[in-house]
């Protein structure tokens, strides 16, 4: 490992702490290297708030004049809620910057290297980048595409069931497995669930962890069946949207309103149409949505190709059952060559379930 790669990693890590609290901003991590000697550390703790290079400059002080500094992206070249980074690094008297990876946003990529080497800063770019594009996975989608980052979660048996044949869904996964979909709640902006789960298990879809951030909950329920009494209307714990279909229940659309909730017709008649929620929510800055539906709303973001990560959890049991409930329903593929291939898949052991994680290849991807 070269000296920028273990300072690259420092980086890295101090940042990766900071998952779900800078969104809809990237993650970002900043050393500097003085005389072998680390004299400031740096991460972006929150939108709006000084950025990482920023942190680390201020703890360095005048030892910055000469140093390296190393930032996990390419350092801000433009005004917006702070001010340039690049800017900052030029005025501290910086010698040379090492770079993880380019800002992804197309209309600023690069400027900020072009500012920092014009003022005759030596620039590295590329030391870690794959690692640096993966934790920002969220944010490099979403300042191109303007849509959330879609994060599909299922907890099932090894034979696919998410309940038995009478709908008895708890536990499947073990206790470490759900503290660990907590911690991914808490990363998220949104959380979604259609009205049916909601019906059936009236959960609070909250982040009961430490410290843990309560997302945004999302119920889509084509005709507003939800029961006024449910968690999600009454506890107060974070707001509720729900998307419907234009046959919805006009006086309860009101009632819902009236008690605080925020309704989003879709443009499909009899079902909410999953491409206008995606569409709606990235209109309304949701960077990151985590889905814990059951199989139906499951195939319709699917097939509709709009999932960006898996994670499974697998309970080492067997349920068994023709009409017991999976976590993938739908029509399916009709040809295997049609199925869904995952890249990137991995498996680890957490408590005594298994967790897989990987990402769909989109629809003409290679």
């Amino acid at each position: 490992m070269s000296n920028h790669e273990f300072y690259m990693d420092f980086a890295l890590n101090n940042a990766k702490t900071l998952k779900g609290q800078t969104d809809p901003n990237p993650l970002v991590g900043s050393v500097i290297v003085n005389d072998n000697r680390i004299v400031g550390i740096g991460a972006h703790l929150k939108a709006g708030e000084p950025h990482a290079e920023i942190h680390a400059l201020r703890m360095a002080g005048d030892m910055s004049r000469g140093a390296t500094i190393y930032v996990t992206l390419e350092p801000c070249s433009h005004f917006g809620r702070t001010g340039p980074c690049a800017q900052a690094i030029i005025d501290a008297g910086i010698k040379r910057a090492v770079v993880a990876t380019l800002d992804p946003n197309p209309l600023v990529s690069g400027n900020g290297i072009r500012m920092l080497e014009e003022a005759g800063i030596e620039v590295i770019v590329g030391v870690r980048e794959q690692e640096s594009q993966k934790m920002n996975e969220v944010f490099n989608k979403f300042i191109v595409d303007k849509t959330p980052f879609v994060t599909l979660k299922a907890a099932s048996t090894l034979d696919g069931k998410i309940a038995t044949h009478s709908l008895d869904s708890k536990w499947i996964t073990s206790k470490e497995a759900r503290l660990d979909v907590h911690l991914l709640r808490s990363q998220h902006m949104a959380i979604l669930v259609g009205v049916g789960t909601v019906i059936a298990d009236d959960p609070e879809l909250t982040a009961r962890i430490p410290n843990g951030r309560n997302p945004l909950r999302i119920v889509l329920d084509s005709t507003l069946r939800i029961p006024l009494d449910s968690k999600l209307i009454t506890d107060g714990a974070a707001n509720t949207w729900i998307f419907t279909s234009q046959n919805y229940d006009a006086d309860k659309r009101k009632t819902l309103e009236d008690l605080g909730i925020s309704i989003y017709e879709t443009s499909s008649e009899t079902q909410v149409d999953v491409l206008d929620v995606v569409r709606v929510l990235g209109e309304k800055g949701i960077s990151s949505l985590f889905i814990e539906g059951g199989g139906t709303i499951n195939a319709a973001f699917l097939e509709n190709r709009l999932i960006d990560k898996v994670v499974f959890y697998f309970a080492p049991k067997i349920a068994g059952g023709k009409i017991a409930p999976t976590f993938i329903e739908g029509t399916g593929v009709e040809l295997m060559k049609d199925a869904i291939d995952l890249r990137d898949g991995e498996f680890s052991k957490i408590g005594k379930d298994f967790k897989f994680t990987g990402y769909p290849e989109k629809r003409g991807s290679s």
